[in-house]
């Protein structure tokens, strides 16, 4: 029964104690039905307020078990977006990508316009600007994990799953692929335990402030993205800064 069904019940049955109170009870007898309706009265009002704080309580529960998700998601992203860098794909290979930050290194280039002759033909002889860009060393990539648990990236908080991880490609423009990867994990194992009503709720979220979907994810298989599919006031909470 909904909280509007309990105040209509509550109601009812207060009306209809009021009628007995007047009608049958004798007056000896009435400090007992007034009794029984301020019991009515603090149980109905106890319902009110837990109607309303209930969803208030939900959502801030919420966001607690989705922070330390957020975070972990991050350290996937990066990982991945290094990767990429590195070799031109993205991996679905939890092993090679933890890995590849232990002992990976990335190139440090150094971009330069430099002026060339381009003979024309004709005797025609022409000054061309071409970019040209060096290698000039190397930088390891767990310089960008320092202080970062990427071992266990892939572990759900507060669970006993792994985040889902997957990697596809998408035609950008007409012959252009480009790679792609998802990771991801259900909404409705992070709420485990809450409030049932409210999860199916949540699985629906569809508002611009809300985690859309069924799912916590970063990345995604059917457009070219790195972004996660949570509101941007999850990347302002000092928590999940990187």
């Amino acid at each position: 029964m909904g909280l509007i069904g309990m105040i209509l019940a509550a109601v009812l049955v207060a009306v209809l104690l009021a009628i007995v109170i007047v009608k049958f009870l004798p007056l000896k007898l009435r400090w007992i039905a007034s009794l029984l309706l301020l019991f009515l009265a603090i149980f109905l009002g106890y319902k009110i307020y837990n109607g309303i704080m209930e969803p208030i309580n939900f959502n801030k529960n919420k966001v607690k078990k989705y922070a330390p998700v957020i975070k972990k998601l991050k350290i996937i992203r990066d990982a991945e977006v290094k990767f990429n860098e590195a070799t031109g794909n993205y991996t679905a290979d939890k092993n090679v990508l933890i890995k590849f930050i232990d002992s990976a290194k990335l190139a440090l280039t150094n971009t330069r316009t430099i002026v060339e002759k381009v003979n024309r033909g004709g005797g025609i002889i022409d000054d061309v600007e071409v970019r040209v860009t060096d290698t000039i060393g190397y930088e390891p990539v767990l310089k960008y994990f320092k202080d970062r648990d990427y071992k266990n990236m892939f572990k759900v908080p507060n669970t006993d799953k792994e985040f889902e991880l997957e990697t596809g490609t998408v035609e950008k423009i007409p012959g252009l692929v480009v790679p792609t990867f998802r990771a991801r994990t259900s909404k409705e194992d992070l709420l485990k335990g809450m409030n049932e009503s409210l999860v199916k709720q949540e699985l629906e979220a569809i508002a611009t402030d809300q985690i859309k979907g069924e799912y916590v994810s970063v990345g995604s298989l059917e457009e070219v993205t790195t972004g996660g599919n949570w509101p941007p006031s999850y990347d302002k909470k000092g928590e999940n800064k990187e």
